[in-house]
């Protein structure tokens, strides 16, 4: 299937009807464009009305979810500061992370992000539960909302709440920081929901006991003979072996130099490979017996590594799973001399827990209790991820995002109260012009450094 045909066509499309509803100008009092974004709006809003008999309950929500935007905000900054600090220790080249389709987070330009159906559900969920909050709020501070609709470039990227301006002005402060703070305080939510789900998901995979060779070292047997990764050990020298433990107390007795017959499966093909066994590096270990160059999976490491997400520290670190590149195996891992498998590996294993976020041949090394289960763990963690992350962004106290506008409303009180309400504009321009300098020298700094 010709993927870029199809999209040019949507594409195609998609101008097309733009162009006939803008020029004729068709269902103006429902559609609206902002450039090549096209805004289709209801003013059937009575779905927010909803929530006004719960208003005690949802202002109380509210006020709970400033003071995490707050927080959440007040640790923005001092990440940002401390992002700003690595960039300059470390003077990084202007690929992966910092390449140019990577800076926004739009899937399938983003080579962290593909443009899978668990991304763009996210995405969708992500700006309505975002957008629905502000809309809910609004009515419960008994502020009208005018309109609601959903943003169409070729496809929905959005959805939008308008309330009216001029009731939203004259609002007090504390009802329109719980309306800023109401779509932040979703994401947050619904992204700890979904990560706590994903936890809860994982927890029912079991890893298989069979070896699976998941890394082959350059330059020792296993590699010389050509024994591909992700492969399954069936059997060494006839005898068949069901544990990292059976295939090292075979290799318990055999020297340097010795031949040796493994036969692996892979994609569910079996093939034999002779080995001649090497000396073990002299950096690892002074055993006699002889040596392979395998990695094994560490199927149960990896799970305890993923329930260890649910931590503070580990989910922050959740966060940062689509940008982990290539993996940390613990050296020589299985080989292990004494009829044992190697220590276990350490706490952080890096690249192993991308298979929450991405296809990937690990997937085949657990146990699952049904169909689709790889698929529902993707929908939760991209759930998770997108939520939480747009969530930290928009809590940055930089207008014009809401963080920014609670920022806003919490300066002008404190002025006006000190008499100096005419200089709450001043303070918070400043405070925008830092954050968005420090955004953009985290951008092109390495293009700077690069150049230098």
């Amino acid at each position: 299937m010709n993927w870029l045909l199809i999209v040019l066509l949507l594409i195609g499309a998609y101008a097309l009807v733009a162009y006939t509803i803008k020029k004729r100008g068709l269902w103006q009092d429902r559609i609206t464009f902002y450039g090549p974004v096209m805004a289709v709006k209801t003013r059937k809003v009575a779905f927010f009305d909803r929530f006004i008999p719960y208003s005690t309950l949802m202002k109380v929500y509210g006020t709970a979810g400033v003071a995490v935007v707050v927080l959440v905000a007040t640790l923005g900054t001092v990440m940002l500061f401390f992002a700003l600090q690595f960039t300059f220790l470390t003077r990084p080249e202007p690929t992966g992370i910092y390449a140019p389709q990577n800076i926004l987070l739009l899937p399938g330009v983003n080579e962290f992000v593909p443009s899978t159906f668990a991304v763009w559900f996210a995405f969708v969920l992500t700006i309505a539960v975002h957008e629905f909050g502000h809309g809910i709020l609004c009515r419960v501070e008994q502020i009208r909302v005018r309109a609601m609709g959903v943003l169409l470039a070729v496809i929905p990227i959005g959805f939008f709440v308008e309330p009216d301006e001029e009731e939203l002005e004259k609002a007090p402060a504390g009802p329109k920081c719980r309306i800023f703070g109401a779509g932040i305080t979703n994401n947050l939510l619904v992204g700890c929901l979904c990560g706590g789900l994903l936890l809860f998901v994982m927890a029912q995979a079991v890893p298989v006991t069979d070896p699976v060779i998941h890394g082959v070292y350059q330059g020792f047997p296993a590699d010389d003979a050509g024994v591909p990764q992700n492969s399954f050990v069936r059997t060494v020298n006839g005898q068949e072996v069901h544990s990292v433990g059976e295939v090292a107390t075979i290799l318990n007795g055999t020297r340097p130099g010795d031949h040796l017959v493994l036969e692996v499966e892979k994609d569910s093909v079996l093939a034999s490979y002779e080995l001649t066994l090497s000396a073990w590096p002299r950096n690892v270990s002074s055993s006699p017996s002889g040596f392979m160059g395998v990695s094994y999976y560490p199927g149960t490491e990896v799970l305890r590594t993923v329930r260890q997400l649910a931590q503070p520290i580990g989910f922050l670190y959740l966060v940062t799973i689509p940008f982990e590149s290539g993996y940390q195996v613990h050296e020589l891992r299985g080989d292990a001399p004494g009829g044992t498998a190697a220590p276990p590996a350490p706490l952080y294993v890096g690249g192993y827990l991308r298979l929450l976020a991405f296809e990937s041949p690990e997937q085949t090394f657990y146990q699952v209790p049904f169909a689709g289960f790889w698929e529902l763990v993707h929908l939760l963690f991209w759930c998770a991820w997108i939520n939480v992350n747009v969530g930290i962004f928009n809590a940055l106290p930089m207008v014009p995002l809401d963080g920014g506008y609670i920022l806003k409303e919490g300066v002008q009180a404190v002025l006006r109260r000190k008499g100096l309400g005419e200089h709450a504009e001043r303070v918070v321009v400043l405070f925008s012009a830092v954050i968005l300098t420090v955004m953009v020298m985290l951008i092109s700094l390495p293009y700077l450094f690069h150049l230098i």
